[in-house]
């Protein structure tokens, strides 16, 4: 199966390409950075870098993509409800992603709460190079005022 099977995420804006492994409180994915994606050619011209919320982007899709991963093993329906980011905490940059890069996304479910899942997230390099970490939470629901699909 597909990613977008899973989330509502769609390119422009989709920044996880597929699912490497799963566990029942992580999920691990992969994204190659193309160089041909229109945001390079802005960030930076002749000098090329990932956005850092790009980045950070990517490990909220892989967060949403272990949820709902979550949500339909437990008896949901494909389809309802988006993720709705609550909170962002201790990002923390450490190495450049370059257009070409390929990366791993992990995400790990570190406790539910009162309809939030807290989950902390990372992203290393193929070649094992630290890029960054995150903490954030994440509720699954209808957002108020959004027309059903």
């Amino acid at each position: 199966m597909s990613v977008t099977d899973f989330i509502p995420h769609r390119p422009p804006f989709l920044f996880v390409d597929s699912v490497v492994s799963e566990a029942p409180d992580a999920l691990v994915a992969q994204r190659t950075w193309r160089a041909d994606e229109d945001f390079y050619r802005g960030h930076y011209p002749g000098a090329p870098i990932t956005p850092g919320v790009l980045l950070c982007e990517s490990v909220f899709q892989t967060g949403a993509l272990y949820m709902a991963k979550q949500a339909l093993a437990g008896g949901a329906k494909p389809g309802e409800g988006v993720p709705l980011l609550a909170k962002i905490s201790d990002v923390r940059f450490r190495n450049p992603v370059y257009p070409g890069d390929t990366t791993l996304i992990e995400v790990k479910k570190k406790e539910a709460m009162g309809g939030f899942t807290m989950l902390s997230g990372n992203i290393k390099k193929a070649d094992g190079t630290r890029v960054l970490t995150v903490e954030f939470a994440v509720a699954w629901k209808t957002p108020e005022g959004q027309p059903a699909a």
